[in-house]
């Protein structure tokens, strides 16, 4: 899981939330937020893994997002958290690559007007 920023028209920012299962590179969860926080983060991950149908490992990076409540929500779904060495992108590379083309072939194309636009073109 990991969040992706995008510039709006009126000089905002919007926050992409995803959660990509890594086995066939899907897409279990998208949305979009303002700025995001733990609260939010906690509230999000409850869509992606309805019941028990929870994968055994979640990654994700430092962000100051994903602290120690979301790590906390993350152990009681069941769900071993791993998160990625400091300054490392590397070691999420599905979720990063999944960003970079999200921008290359979506957002450099597109400027996006305000939140609802936004999810009008993800979805």
């Amino acid at each position: 899981m990991d969040f992706c920023t995008v510039p709006t028209l009126t000089f905002g920012v919007l926050y992409t939330f995803f959660v990509i299962a890594h086995d066939r590179r899907r897409i279990l969860h998208c949305n979009v937020t303002r700025p995001p926080t733990s609260a939010r983060v906690m509230q999000q991950l409850r869509e992606p893994f309805p019941y028990d149908s929870a994968p055994g490992y979640l990654i994700f990076d430092r962000g100051p997002q994903f602290n120690d409540e979301v790590v906390e929500a993350v152990k009681n779904f069941g769900i071993q958290p791993k998160r990625i060495s400091f300054r490392s992108p590397w070691q999420n590379s599905v979720a990063e690559r999944w960003v970079g083309n999200c921008r290359r072939d979506l957002l450099d194309h597109v400027i996006v007007l305000n939140e609802r636009h936004l999810k009008r073109l993800l979805f």
